[in-house]
């Protein structure tokens, strides 16, 4: 039986002191067209404490790792295994119940230039650096007294599916997990944010490009995109070298 993610990991860092431990996941790596997109999650310790409460699933007194205890019922997990109207609803609250989010997106012409791997890096940093600038205004309370949050008292973790270490941030202060999404709640939240915000993009592009259908497949490569792309050819949107190596071992 597969176990949801839940504050595991969080919980550990927090009682070492770490005042903000922040999820990241990252979205779209393997697309055809489109960008690359991160995102990252940061709770607080009693948002962890919260979430281990009964909650109205039918269960009697549930100690599901991440079920609810709200009028309808919001499940955090790897937004690959989420409907799309559960994704939705799970952002929401996490944007509503975390301490900051940050999304960091990279676009086609720099993938094209630097390759997928370190735009997806890069697309980390930025969404890194979106949440710690949010948080760095942040205040906590401790013993009745409210102390400023200091960057040094961060740590991130990672789904290190593809990514194992991020440049720029102390390996000290950092974590990959390996199918992170599925065990840690604030990467399956950072995965969910990542999701929506491009599955949001993308719909919005394929009005302007219809014949990829790129609401439905979201840039991927499914065997109606790739027809579409040997019937019209690529966009500007498109990764070029990618997309080219791919239906030249396919075809």
């Amino acid at each position: 039986m597969k176990t949801l993610p839940d504050f595991r990991e969080e919980k550990s860092l927090w009682r070492r002191g770490y005042q903000i431990v922040i999820g990241v996941d990252e979205v779209g790596r393997g697309a055809f067209a489109g960008p690359v997109v991160a995102a990252a999650v940061a709770f607080g310790a009693e948002v962890g404490q919260r979430f281990f409460v009964s909650c109205n699933c039918g269960r009697g007194k549930c100690r599901a790792q991440n079920h609810l205890a709200s009028p309808r019922l919001v499940k955090i997990n790897d937004s690959k295994v989420l409907k799309a109207n559960q994704r939705r609803m799970a952002a929401k609250w996490i944007k509503k119940n975390c301490l900051a989010y940050g999304v960091g997106e990279v676009g086609v012409r720099t993938i094209n230039k630097v390759g997928i791997g370190k735009a997806t890096e890069m697309a980390m940093r930025k969404a890194i650096a979106s949440i710690m600038y949010k948080v760095s205004s942040i205040k906590y309370k401790k013993h009745n007294t409210y102390y400023k949050i200091h960057n040094t008292k961060s740590f991130v973790l990672i789904d290190a599916f593809y990514i194992p270490y991020i440049k720029g941030i102390q390996k000290a202060q950092q974590k990959p997990i390996k199918k992170g999404d599925q065990k840690s709640i604030s990467i399956a939240a950072a995965s969910i944010i990542a999701k929506v915000y491009r599955d949001s993009l993308m719909q919005k592009l394929t009005e302007r490009y219809r014949l990829y259908q790129w609401g439905v497949n979201k840039g991927y490569g499914t065997k109606l995109h790739q027809q579409a792309i040997i019937e019209y050819g690529m966009t500007s949107l498109h990764r070029q070298q990618f997309v080219q190596t791919f239906l030249t071992k396919t075809l």
